[in-house]
């Protein structure tokens, strides 16, 4: 399973990709993080993982327009390939069997 399973983090930038689906840049990416999750996230965090998710098969990224609230600069827009859907299906799959495999008895007041 090396090189196909999801960080958490990893998993949280593909989302907010799939989120901003269009508008999926660096700072909104990191904006919608930080909304999303109520934490703190460092921009060269994102970028990190941006790249290394890119790398990975499941991003595709272009540049876009240069808008004038930017100063004239371009914005590298990101995008799920069908790899990066796949990867998230599956990590959504996981997670979701995993959670219906806890005893009841365990929300419920169990040992602890």
């Amino acid at each position: 399973m090396k090189g196909t399973s999801l960080g958490e983090f990893e998993e949280l930038v593909l989302l907010t990709v799939g989120i901003l689906h269009d508008d999926a840049y660096g700072l909104a990416i990191k904006d919608q993080l930080e909304a999303q999750s109520k934490r703190s996230v460092m921009i060269s965090s994102v970028h990190k993982v941006l790249v290394r998710l890119e790398d990975k098969g499941y991003l595709n990224s272009q540049m876009g327009g240069a808008t004038a609230e930017r100063g004239g600069r371009q914005k590298r827009l990101y995008e799920l390939t069908a790899a990066g859907k796949k990867v998230l299906n599956r990590s959504r799959d996981l997670r979701n069997s995993m959670w219906e495999q806890v005893p009841k008895v365990v929300w419920e007041g169990g040992s602890n």
